[in-house]
């Protein structure tokens, strides 16, 4: 009977009473609120990193198909024809095609490249801020969650000193738990904020790569429709590459 007693209160003695939960415990209502808030900032963090990079990736292929197809085609329409749907080429070439068609419906006389220009530029426009959408929050996880952490660090001590008050000593068993509390909060805090940060500045330097790409297919398309096919990049201009000569046999 004493052996039983004995191993049943082994696991509670060896039980760790300054784990995450028993400071949350301790914490009450505004240590599991600050926690549940900085969870849920991580989580959306993450989804946000993940679903920019899809969506960046996407566009990243839809620029190699276009090197690879879209200027070599007989007119714009066949070369839309070609791209994805949905695709953010496709939708520059299908705006400039547009504006094209509406330019010669103005009664006040605009000249074609402006319109174009403006129209084009527009719908670039539209495209990075597609591209840039949650990039904001964030830049704002990465600023505010170590202030929510400090929130709740600042909470723990508070709390700590009023049971050294309370207590009129200062004992290890008075202070340990708020002060573990405050400790966990800070270290949730920053390792919310690090991943943000970091996920944003990586996020920033993909979309600029794929805002220069876009601007320059902009330029070869504007000058492509303002000279009726003329001008065109130099992709498609080049002419293909002469197979190489079979080398002479030696007597």
């Amino acid at each position: 009977m004493f052996t039983l007693i004995s191993a049943a209160a082994a696991p509670a003695a060896n039980s760790n009473p300054y784990g995450l939960v028993e400071a949350l415990e301790q914490g009450g209502v505004i240590a599991i609120s600050i926690f549940c808030i900085l969870v849920g900032m991580s989580i959306f963090s993450f989804f946000i990193l993940f679903s920019k990079l899809i969506e960046q990736q996407k566009v990243i292929g839809q620029a190699k198909k276009v090197k690879a197809s879209f200027w070599r085609a007989p007119s714009l329409k066949d070369g839309s024809a070609k791209l994805e749907k949905n695709s953010a080429y496709k939708q520059l070439v299908d705006d400039g095609i547009l504006a094209q068609e509406q330019h010669g419906k103005l009664i006040n006389p605009v000249e074609a490249h402006d319109w174009l220009h403006a129209s084009l530029n527009r719908s670039e426009a539209s495209i990075n801020s597609k591209l840039n959408g949650g990039l904001a929050f964030l830049a704002t996880v990465g600023a505010t969650s170590p202030f929510i952490g400090l929130m709740g660090t600042v909470i723990g001590i508070y709390r700590a000193l009023i049971k050294i008050g309370a207590s009129g000593q200062a004992s290890i068993d008075a202070v340990a738990g708020p002060v573990g509390e405050s400790l966990i909060m800070t270290a949730l805090g920053l390792a919310v904020a690090v991943p943000a940060v970091l996920a944003y500045n990586w996020l920033q330097r993909r979309n600029k790569a794929i805002a220069e790409d876009l601007s320059a297919f902009n330029n070869d398309l504007l000058g492509y429709m303002v000279s009726n096919g003329a001008v065109r990049p130099a992709i498609a201009a080049a002419p293909a590459a002469p197979a190489p000569k079979p080398a002479a046999a030696k007597a």
